[in-house]
């Protein structure tokens, strides 16, 4: 599909949407001008009557009320506010480079260029349209909507032009190389160029419109008649949707089909590599998240440079990887952040916002809210996480009743042989079994002999769901605790982090990582981190960051395998066997007491 085939496709379904739009208005006015021809008629004299009488009020009412609903509901689909991303806003200033590159881009493919750029924490990019009047600040505040990195002013005339946002994805710049990041983001910058189409512009109004109108009749906490009123602007909002649904798909289709064909003379053959670096930041961006930052996010840690870990993740991947060598030799070139006035300030402000998105952090520092650096991390946060999952681990055998092992330095001191003892354990039996000398004196069959071994072979599983439930409890207990970093409701950011005027922040996180640790993972977690303790104090092993992998165990400098498998044996079937070989063999001694938090 060449750029004016798409072009037109994609005008033609903008039409079809119009189409809709105007349908819906002229079924709103379809009553009031049955009504204006039965007035006319009855002061003309030609429809008398008692029943063109009854007709004419019957009909002007629900005329009335129709134009009163059609009112209201396109009022609420004028002046709701269409979603927003989250994003952090790079101001001219902060990056002009940057605006250098993408305006000559624009120019190359013949485009407008986009009104202003801003960085997500998030492998993809995409335009964004922010000219709906909700999406400016307060008019006290006479600032910018778009003021973010460096800036509290912008591009002064945002507010009126209608091009929109460029919205790139962090990581891109870190990893990318400058060329590599202006042949990605060339088919995204063609889109302006369709985007500028009134028809195409108006339809994608409409349907935002529709959209937010639907958001705002979902809110809850409202009064019986409201709520009633606002269900009947979200039924017909979700009719019209559903209505426009195939047509802006199909739109917006065509806009990037005609957008990549634009861009087919920009950079062609730099793009196609450029789209490998996509997925492998992709992926690294993925595991540097749950393996790495996930774990100090729950600590009350959030890593400062994100971006920059991706970095060293990716280079790790490809020292791990034969497939991955060439991409190595790429750190040489030019990065794509050196456009970037403070390239550490604004890694700073999207992995804060990283941690806003991906767990529901608060939005500024707090004394259980603060940065984190990559040196600091073993220290700060796998050390703190392996001490303090310790140390829930034993309150909650105390909580048990399970007592402590007797130690050489006291028997009251949390030691690794206390946990493995109690989930090898044979399980108490559930009740007495009272039997009769007849069958105290009966052989045991191969039956009974079978089941008692499996008993035997099982021994700790009891003991290991009532430690997972009490850790599940206590982890609850300690989460819904309040954090004394948690911002009061409405109080304003910092001026140079995310846009958070722009989005409602309430549903923290977005978009969770990961689901909820099952009582099974939690216990291991807790099991492996009493381990690393154990090794830490008795045998001098250090924590440590694995880039790909996140907290790592180091004896003499190397990473210590093989603990997951050894772990899930003791708490799934109760065999301490694996696990005490792989002390014996790093010398640490599970009798000895361990430092907790």
């Amino acid at each position: 599909m060449g750029v004016e085939a798409g072009a037109h496709a994609a005008r033609a379904r903008a039409l079809a949407v119009l189409r809709i739009r105007s349908r819906a208005l002229a079924v709103a006015v379809l009553p009031a001008a049955a009504a204006v021809i039965l007035l006319a008629g009855g002061s003309t004299g030609h429809l008398l009557g008692h029943g063109w009488d009854v007709a004419r009020w019957v009909v002007s009412v629900a005329a009335v009320l129709v134009l009163l609903a059609a009112g209201v509901i396109a009022l609420v689909v004028a002046r709701a506010r269409p979603a927003v991303s989250p994003t952090v806003p790079i101001a001219e200033e902060a990056a002009p480079d940057l605006y250098r590159l993408v305006r000559d881009l624009a120019d190359r493919l013949d485009v407008p260029a986009p009104s202003a750029i801003a960085l997500t924490p998030d492998c993809d990019s995409w335009l964004e349209d922010r000219t709906h009047p909700a999406h400016g600040p307060p008019p006290p505040e006479h600032r910018d909507e778009i003021a973010g990195i460096g800036s509290g002013g912008g591009l002064h005339h945002r507010r009126t032009t209608t091009a929109p946002v460029l919205v790139i994805g962090s990581p891109f710049l870190w990893w990318m190389r400058v060329g590599e990041l202006r042949a990605v983001l060339a088919p995204v910058v063609a889109g302006t160029g369709p985007s500028a189409h009134p028809d195409i512009a108006a339809a994608r109004r409409f349907v935002r419109g529709l959209d937010a109108a639907v958001a705002v009749a979902a809110t809850p906490g409202r009064c019986p008649g409201i709520r009633l009123a606002c269900a009947g602007v979200g039924w017909v909002a979700r009719l019209l949707l559903r209505s426009c649904r195939v047509h802006a798909a199909e739109m917006e289709r065509g806009v990037a089909a005609a957008a990549a064909e634009r861009a087919q003379a920009v950079d062609y053959g730099l793009r196609i590599v450029a789209q490998e670096q996509v997925g492998l930041a992709y992926a690294g961006w993925d595991r540097l998240l749950t393996r790495v930052a996930l774990p100090a996010w729950r600590m009350g840690r959030w890593p400062s440079r994100l971006d920059a870990g991706v970095v060293a993740a990716l280079t790790e991947l490809s020292r791990r990887d034969r497939l991955a060598e060439g991409f190595a030799s790429r750190l040489g070139e030019r990065p794509a952040c050196d456009l970037l006035e403070e390239p550490g300030a604004v890694d700073e402000a999207a992995s804060l916002l990283a941690a806003r998105l991906f767990h529901g952090g608060p939005a500024e520092h707090g004394p259980d809210w603060s940065p984190v650096d990559w040196q600091e991390y073993p220290d700060e946060v796998v050390d703190r996480k392996w001490r303090t999952d310790a140390a829930r681990l034993h309150r909650v055998l105390d909580a048990l009743g399970v007592r402590r092992s007797a130690g050489p330095a006291s028997p009251h001191a949390p030691t690794l042989a206390r946990v493995m003892d109690h989930l090898t354990a044979p399980e108490a039996p559930a009740g007495p079994h009272p039997r009769t000398e007849d069958q105290d004196d009966l052989p045991r069959t191969d039956d009974q002999t079978d089941d008692q071994t499996d008993d035997e072979a099982s021994a700790g599983s009891g003991h290991s769901a009532a430690l997972a439930a009490g850790l599940t409890a206590e982890l609850a207990r300690e989460e819904s605790a309040p954090s004394a970093s948690a911002p009061p409701p409405g109080s304003p950011g910092q001026g140079s982090g995310p846009d958070t005027a722009l989005w409602d922040d309430g549903a923290l996180p977005l978009f969770p990582l990961q689901p909820p640790r099952t009582p099974r993972e939690l216990l291991a977690d807790h099991v492996t981190a009493m381990v690393c303790c154990a090794a830490m104090d008795t045998v001098g092993a250090t924590p440590g960051l694995d880039w790909l992998d996140g907290p790592s165990l180091l004896v003499n400098g190397e990473r210590a395998a093989d603990l997951g498998p050894r772990v899930l044996s003791l708490i799934e079937e109760g065999d301490p066997a694996p696990l005490r070989a792989w002390l014996v063999k790093l010398g640490v001694r599970p009798e000895k007491p361990v430092r907790l938090v």
